[in-house]
């Protein structure tokens, strides 16, 4: 009996259709809540997971939790160069990742083959391929390479590999950039390799906060299966979004640069002299740096401009609000609305890894500046148990929709990030970029 067969008759979920969403909700809030303790027996599950650029776990996280509710997956073999992420993936999921680059993976079939074998003991496409490419290629913040980054060409590498391998599911994670002009003809291209492999393939956008992570985090999503499947949804309105004091107005209190002693993940970087002025000068819960203070370049910059700029630096977050998108520059207050609602400080591991929805007592490896890269590049486990259990729920379905829906099929524009103070006020829906 292969894994799929033993999947299908093992588990005992029943589909979902667009009006039946107990079960994906009821695991991304598991997932937010001691996930080691919600979920045991992680690996136990019939079908495997192969999780490609693994990162730090979020995203396998995510699919493990998934077992504290029905055994449906095992992560069964994960990738990615980043040797101390390897590290923490390993502390966390209890599997090593293998250190190989999916760009050699792709230009080596007996490597390729050679690795599934390892993960899954035999040759075998019943298995989910998970495949989230590095995303600072794309992203609006750092793209003077463009096209020419090679972190870019990762996307269309995982696109064949998914095509020779012929796994039953495909998910793959982005920044939303990568569906503007610039970058749509890799996406148009590694849609049209899937499609040719025989795969339905849709594409979508989201705000990581409609699937009970605080935080306002717009992703790309592409799923492709061998039959027509429902595309997921979020499940929370904006007045039910999970709020910064959700996750972390519990801990205790430290300063810049103080360690908690039962907590090694809970501190943050120190601050000098007058990173800590500036910051006292800013008023509490979602306060914003007044003019008079802060770095000169700051207003000159607004002299030249004639208007504020770079109006988030040393801003503090909200506390009822979720928190703004979480990135490997979340340590320095400098970079964005980046400093604790009441404490003079900016944010802990600890906190921006419960902002991003990972385990209480999730362990990362490596020093200050590793760890919040890791956590800001991660997948959110809460969206990823949610994603999960929609993945396991279609995999099952026995009656397909008559009608599949692409999604999106055409870009966006020259810029994502335009769009967004539309789609938090609610002037323009995700649905509506289609």
């Amino acid at each position: 009996m292969n894994s799929m067969t033993k999947f299908k008759t093992t588990t005992s979920v029943s589909p979902i259709t667009r009006s039946e969403t107990t079960l994906p909700r009821r695991a991304a809030l598991n997932v937010s809540a001691n996930w080691k303790a919600a979920a045991k027996h992680t690996n136990t599950g019939c079908l495997p997971v192969i999780d490609m650029f693994s990162g730090c776990g979020g995203m396998s996280a995510g699919f493990a939790s998934i077992n504290a509710l029905t055994p449906a997956f095992r992560i069964a073999g994960a990738i990615d160069i980043d040797e101390v992420a390897n590290e923490s993936y390993e502390r966390n999921i209890k599997v090593r990742p293998h250190r190989v680059s999916v760009a050699e993976l792709a230009q080596k079939p007996t490597l390729l083959r050679k690795t599934l074998v390892d993960f899954l003991g035999h040759e075998s496409n019943d298995f989910v391929l998970i495949g989230c490419a590095p995303c600072q290629g794309f992203s609006s913040h750092r793209n003077e390479q463009g096209e020419n980054d090679t972190r870019n060409t990762l996307f269309l590498d995982f696109a064949k590999i998914a095509a020779k391998t012929q796994p039953l599911a495909i998910v793959v994670e982005n920044v939303p950039e990568l569906l503007t002009n610039r970058y749509w003809p890799l996406v148009a291209e590694a849609r049209k390799i899937l499609e040719k492999a025989g795969y339905f393939v849709n594409l979508t956008v989201h705000n990581m906060a409609e699937f009970s992570v605080p935080q306002e985090r717009f992703r790309t999503l592409m799923l492709a299966m061998k039959h027509p499947f429902e595309s997921p949804r979020g499940f929370l309105s904006r007045d039910q979004f999970r709020t910064v004091r959700n996750a972390i107005g519990k801990l205790p209190h430290i300063s810049a640069g103080q360690h908690h002693p039962s907590d090694p993940m809970h501190y943050t970087a120190g601050h000098k002299p007058s990173t800590l002025a500036t910051i006292r000068a800013v008023p509490k819960d979602g306060g914003s740096r007044p003019d008079h203070v802060g770095p000169e370049c700051l207003r000159r910059a607004k002299a030249r401009n004639g208007r504020a700029v770079y109006e988030d630096v040393y801003g503090r977050l909200f506390w009822d609000k979720p928190a703004i998108t979480i990135t490997a520059s979340a340590r320095n207050p400098a970079s964005g609305r980046y400093v604790h609602p009441e404490q003079h400080r900016g944010l802990s591991v600890r906190e921006v890894a419960l902002l991003q929805s990972f385990p209480p007592d999730y362990d990362f490896a490596g020093g200050l500046d590793e760890r919040f890269r890791q956590v800001g590049n991660a997948v959110p486990p809460a969206f990823a148990a949610f994603l999960a259990a929609h993945v396991l729920a279609q995999l099952r379905l026995t009656k397909h929709p008559n009608m599949f829906d692409k999604g999106i099929d055409q870009p966006i524009g020259n810029s994502f990030s335009r769009l967004i103070p539309a789609l938090k006020s609610g002037r323009r829906k995700i649905c509506e970029l289609k």
